[in-house]
C-alpha cells in the first residue's frame, strides 16, 4: 500500500534537509540515473538555491564571514527551515535569530544584528510603495487635535537597535568600504530603516529619536511618544525630531 500524500511529502522535505528516508527512493521514478541519485541531486539543487538565496538577502553577513564560512551557515539554516513561500525574497525571516545561536559565529557577537538589519533592508526593499505624510497633509489638522494624532511609519520601515556600531560595520562592509577598523566598543547604534524610490536605506537616530520612533510603532499618540523620547533623552526636542523625520518621508500618509 502506498504512503499517504502527507507522508510522502514529509519524507521528501526531510531528503531535501539530509535526513535519508529509504522508504522514499521506491516512490521515485528513475531511469538512466537511479532514483537515490536523482534524489541527490535534487537536494544539491535545492540547497545551493537556497544558498543563493540567503546570499543575496544577507550580503553583509557573508561580506563579513566569507563565502566558505557563509556557505556553511546557510547549509546548516537550511537544513532547520526551509522556506514557507513561494517567493525566496520572504526566505529568511528567521535567519538572525539562527546567527544569534550559531555555536561557529560566537567570536562574533554583533553578526546577529547585521543579520537583522541585512533582512530589515531586504523587507523594506519588497514594501509596497505607499503614499508618505507630507507637511501639507498637517496642514487641515487642528493644533489642539495633534497632540492625540497617531502616526503609522510606512510600511516595511522598522527600528534596528544595537549595543554594537552596526551602521560603521554595514559601511566598512560594503564594496569599497574603509579598511580601518571598526571600534566595537564605539557604542550602540538606532538605525531607522525606510524604503527608498528605488532602493532602500537607513539613518542613525539618537537616543529620544530612537524612543521616540519605538513609541510610535507601538501605536502611541504624539503626545505619549514625545513623552517617551524626552525620558531616554533629556535634550530631545518634539519639534526637531519631527521634522526630520517629516524630511525622511518616514510616516505613512494618514487615512
Amino acid at each position: 500500500m502506498p504512503p499517504a500524500l502527507r507522508d510522502l511529502q514529509a519524507a521528501f522535505a526531510a531528503q531535501l534537509v539530509g535526513r535519508d528516508h529509504a522508504e522514499l527512493t521506491p516512490h521515485i521514478v528513475g531511469d538512466s540515473i537511479p532514483a537515490d541519485a536523482r534524489l541527490r541531486i535534487y537536494r544539491h539543487h535545492v540547497g545551493h538555491s537556497l544558498g543563493a538565496a540567503l546570499a543575496a538577502t544577507f550580503p553583509t553577513v557573508q561580506a563579513l564571514v566569507g563565502d566558505d564560512f557563509f556557505h556553511a551557515l546557510a547549509r546548516d539554516f537550511v537544513a532547520c527551515e526551509l522556506p514557507t513561500q513561494p517567493v525566496l525574497a520572504e526566505y529568511g525571516a528567521g535567519f538572525s535569530v539562527f546567527v544569534a545561536d550559531y555555536g561557529p559565529a560566537r567570536g562574533l557577537p554583533y553578526l546577529a544584528d547585521v543579520a537583522r538589519l541585512d533582512w530589515a533592508l531586504n523587507v523594506a526593499f519588497h514594501a509596497p510603495a505607499n503614499r508618505r505624510l507630507a507637511a501639507a497633509d498637517l496642514s487641515a489638522i487642528a493644533a489642539e487635535r495633534l497632540p492625540s494624532l497617531t502616526l503609522g511609519l510606512l510600511d516595511g520601515a522598522a527600528l534596528i537597535g544595537s549595543d554594537y556600531p552596526i551602521d560603521r560595520i554595514w559601511h566598512a562592509s560594503q564594496p569599497g568600504g574603509s579598511s580601518d577598523a571598526v571600534d566595537l566598543a564605539a557604542g550602540r547604534a538606532d538605525l531607522l530603516v525606510l524604503r527608498r524610490a528605488d532602493d532602500a536605506a537607513f539613518v542613525a537616530l539618537r537616543a529620544g529619536e530612537a524612543a521616540f520612533v519605538a513609541s510610535l510603532i507601538d501605536g502611541s499618540p504624539l503626545e505619549v511618544a514625545a513623552t517617551s523620547g524626552q525620558q531616554a533623552d533629556a535634550a530631545f526636542d518634539l519639534s526637531t525630531a519631527f521634522a526630520r523625520l517629516l524630511g525622511l518621508q518616514a510616516f505613512a500618509a494618514l487615512q
